[in-house]
């Protein structure tokens, strides 16, 4: 599932090429205009009155930028980050010891938040509120409480699943954004500003080629930039023409809408067994092999913003654009050269 080339998801071959493509601040990152106008307006405010800014939450589909976005924040603000995930913490202890490692307004990044332990999120309330950590000595009758007053931090928060997060951990964050799938022109920047740093060269509509498929995410944008390189120092002479990147894309079985051949036999499933639904999740998962859970959070979501997939009350359904998309005829239509059919005559 996570290996597919178009999965938004984090791979090993990403790590050590999105660290060196990542934008470092504000003025670099490209897109999320509004999240970032208000972010610029927060810690312009937060070093004006020298405080710690106040807790942020970014949240949004994955490959977005939000790790990125929260590197920026603590560069913007001149201070360290320490870098975490909720799966990581799994004992009140844990988290105890990040934060009293912290200097005064450095940014914690907690990836994954709503994963945490809710016995860590109790420790993690007074953290975020009051800055200080409530530890318990001892056992038993004899066991006392003691207070211990932490730096004034900022927590930086991510999650793809805001809706797992508890009510009162979501209250205490003073900033929430959310981050939007990309504009195409805006991948296509992107892919530029990437193709620069790794010294390679793109010619005419190359960038955009590949931002068409990159389903608006710029984790995708650059993992196609990185594949589509690799045919060009093979079968040309190292400069993407926007000919060659779509050849590239095609044997990778990428279309021009960003679909993969996971997403064309999904899609041909429901239209071939099921005349294209409504048809249950459960019969979607046993028709194509895959599990449930997995369509419903890997699959579906982008079909769904693309307007391929509906879901309703009695099931999932394609539309009328994934026909015409696969390039079959859509149900109900006539052929523009049936003719139409007269009154009856007796």
């Amino acid at each position: 599932m996570d290996e597919r080339i178009v999965s938004a998801r984090l791979m090993m071959e990403d790590q050590t090429a999105e660290y060196s493509l990542r934008p470092r601040y504000l003025s670099e990152y490209i897109g999320q205009e509004r999240v970032k106008e208000n972010l610029k307006v927060y810690i312009e405010a937060a070093k004006m009155r020298r405080e710690a800014l106040d807790h942020v939450l970014l949240y949004g589909p994955p490959g977005l930028g939000k790790t990125t976005l929260s590197a920026i924040i603590a560069n913007e603000l001149g201070v360290n980050m320490r870098t975490t995930s909720g799966p990581a913490i799994e004992r009140p202890g844990d988290l105890a010891a990040i934060l009293s490692n912290l200097q005064e307004g450095d940014v914690l990044f907690i990836d994954e938040i709503h994963r945490l332990n809710r016995t860590v999120e109790e420790v993690l309330y007074p953290a975020m509120e009051d800055f200080a950590l409530d530890i318990m000595i001892g056992k038993g009758p004899s066991a006392r409480s003691i207070r211990l007053d932490l730096p004034k931090f900022t927590l930086v928060g991510a999650t793809t699943r805001a809706g797992l997060l508890s009510a009162p951990l979501r209250d205490r964050f003073g900033v929430v954004s959310r981050l939007e799938y990309y504009e195409v022109d805006e991948l296509a920047f992107i892919v530029s500003r990437s193709a620069d740093i790794l010294g390679v060269g793109l010619i005419g509509e190359a960038a955009r080629e590949i931002a068409m498929r990159s389903r608006g995410t710029p984790r995708i944008a650059n993992r196609l930039l990185k594949r589509v390189r690799d045919f060009a120092q093979v079968a040309g002479d190292g400069i993407i023409t926007a000919n060659l990147a779509r050849e590239a894309l095609e044997r990778m079985q990428v279309d021009p809408m960003g679909l993969d051949q996971i997403d064309h036999k999904m899609l041909r499933a429901m239209i071939d067994h099921f005349r294209g639904g409504p048809v249950g999740l459960d019969t979607i998962a046993a028709t194509i092999g895959e599990e449930s859970q997995t369509i419903e959070d890997v699959y579906e979501p982008y079909l769904m913003q693309i307007g391929f997939l509906q879901r309703t009350p009695r099931g999932r359904v394609v539309t009328v654009s994934a026909y015409r998309h696969l390039g079959l005829p859509v149900p109900g239509d006539r052929p523009k050269d049936e003719p139409e059919e007269g009154p009856l005559l007796f």
